[in-house]
Parts: C-alpha cells; structure tokens; sequence
C-alpha cells in the first residue's frame, strides 16, 4: 500500500512534464541543436565538399566586421524591413477595424483578406516582378499617366526596396490584419459604451481603449514581422530572377543578409563563414525583437 501510494504521487508530480516533454525534445533536436552546431561550425573553416578543415576560432568574426558584402546586405535588409513592416502594421490595424464593423457579407471579406498568404510565393513573385517591369509594368504605366518617367526599378536600391516591401505589404498585411481582428473581438465592449456615455470620440477610444488593448496581440504581431522581415529572402530572390539572382541585383542593391548567407555557403562553399553571418543576424533579431517589445509595452492609454 505504501508503494501504491508512492507510486501515486508520481504519477500526480510527473504525469504533467511527461506531457510536455514531447515539444522540449523535439525542440531540443530541431530547434537548440542546430543552432549550437552553427555556432560550432562558424568557428571553423567548413567547406561543402571537405568538411571540416580546421579551427579558426573568432575568425570569420573578424572578417566579418570588415566585409562591406555583409554590411550592405545589412543595410538593405532594414531599409526593406522598416519600408514593409511599419505600413503593414498600420494597414493591418485599420484593416482590422473596419472588419470588426457590420458589414455586409463580412464573412466574404474577411476570408479576402488571407487569399493572399495562401497564394504560391512563386506565383506573388513572378506576378509582382512584371507589374513593376521597367519597360512593360503596370505601374510604370500608370506612372506615366501622372507624368512620371518609367522608374527601373530592379536596378535602383531605392525603387528595387519599394517594390519588394510592396511585395511583402500584399502578401502579410491580411494576415496580421486577422490576428488583430480575433484580439479586437476579445475587448469588452463596456468599454466603448462608458467611452461613449463619456463624450470620448471614435479616435479618442482608438487612442485611449482600443490600442492599449491590443498590446499583448500588437507585441507578437510585431515580433513575428520583425522576424519575418529580417529574414527575409524569397521575395528579393524572386524579384530579379537569372543567374545573378542571389546577389540581388547587379550591384547587391537588394541583396538581403539571408540572401548573402546562401551565396557564401552554396557559391562561395564558405560553410563557416555563412554560419558566422547566420549567428550574427540570429543575434540581430533578438535584439530588434527585444527592442520592440520594449517600444510595443511602453504603449499606454491617453488619458
């Protein structure tokens, strides 16, 4: 009896982190090992074909910090990530406000709104990559209705940065847009009827009740578009396909750093110096995401 009962008691303690041991080991496996074994391989001289060909320690770290590649990669990812995320973030909170309202056929709309995160990233790049076509796109064209001349686009970093965050902008703006639209249906609507009993204004409850009830959704909304546009890679390889398509252009004016990852590892055969970039931007994104959260928390109601 004494046995049963002990066993009992584990089976009360231990019963719990039986079931979620499932996700920490495959976390572990497919999340904190790979990880570790990039950060093993950045410390070494690592080629597709040879393997391991020796230590190098801080190396490819010190490179790095010289690699003016890597620098500009850098700087056309956060020139594409600030030119995407911030119109994405506010189309997505209006956007999702007007779903909140009664309109009709709403259910019509909202399903609208997420056509595009299912459509083929394959078919957004080729579709995206002839509307901003320099000799024959649809937006140079209507462009040229207002007087503007034919703007290249896939060969300026400014243009090439506006068309990719555009991009982007179509493809993940309804689906943030539905995340935010679930937490706005989860705000008591007491709160917009005292507001109002209160003369406060439809932009004074925005201000005051909507956006600081949000915040929990608005961190992670921000955080998965600050992950996402970091890494991001396949709208920018897409958008100038042909031989040179992972230098993003002729003169890397859109090469992102997950592009630059992919040409020292699979062009370069630099395993270890592609591992270093991948450590470095993996840090980067903490830090950005950190920053966020931070910004996203300090949001409070205006009183």
């Amino acid at each position: 009896m004494h046995l049963r009962d002990r066993l009992a008691r584990l089976d009360i303690s231990g019963a719990p982190y039986l079931f979620i041991a499932p996700f920490f080991v495959l976390f572990g496996i497919f999340g904190l090992f790979p990880l570790g074994y990039t950060l093993w391989v950045s410390l070494h001289d690592w080629s597709l074909l040879g393997g391991n060909e020796g230590w190098v320690g801080f190396a490819n770290y010190r490179e790095l910090v010289t690699d003016e590649y890597f620098w500009n990669s850098l700087l056309n990812t956060f020139g594409i990530f600030v030119l995407a995320t911030i119109p994405q973030i506010i189309a997505a909170l209006a956007l999702a406000q007007v779903l909140n309202t009664s309109l009709r056929s709403l259910t019509f709309w909202r399903v609208g709104v997420i056509i595009p995160t299912a459509t083929s990233i394959a078919a957004v790049g080729i579709i995206f990559t002839m509307m901003f076509s320099s000799d024959f796109g649809i937006i140079n064209w209507l462009l040229g209705l207002v007087g503007i001349e034919p703007v290249a686009w896939n060969q300026e970093r400014l243009p090439s940065w506006l068309a990719i965050a555009t991009m982007v902008d179509w493809r993940w703006t309804g689906y943030n847009a539905l995340i935010l639209l679930a937490a706005l249906q989860a705000v008591p609507k007491e709160l917009y009827e005292s507001a109002r009993l209160d003369g406060a204004s439809a932009v004074r409850q925005f201000r005051s009740i909507t956006i600081p009830m949000l915040r929990p959704t608005l961190m992670f909304v921000v955080t998965v578009a600050t992950i996402g546009g970091i890494q991001l890679f396949t709208e920018p390889l897409l958008f100038n396909p042909g031989a040179n398509a992972i230098t993003g252009g002729d003169t890397r004016q859109f090469q992102t750093s997950a592009m630059y990852v992919v040409e020292q590892a699979f062009s370069g055969q630099r395993f270890g110096y592609a591992a270093t970039v991948a450590w470095i931007l993996f840090a980067i994104i903490v830090v950005v995401s950190l920053v966020n959260s931070l910004l996203v928390r300090r949001i409070r109601s205006v009183d």
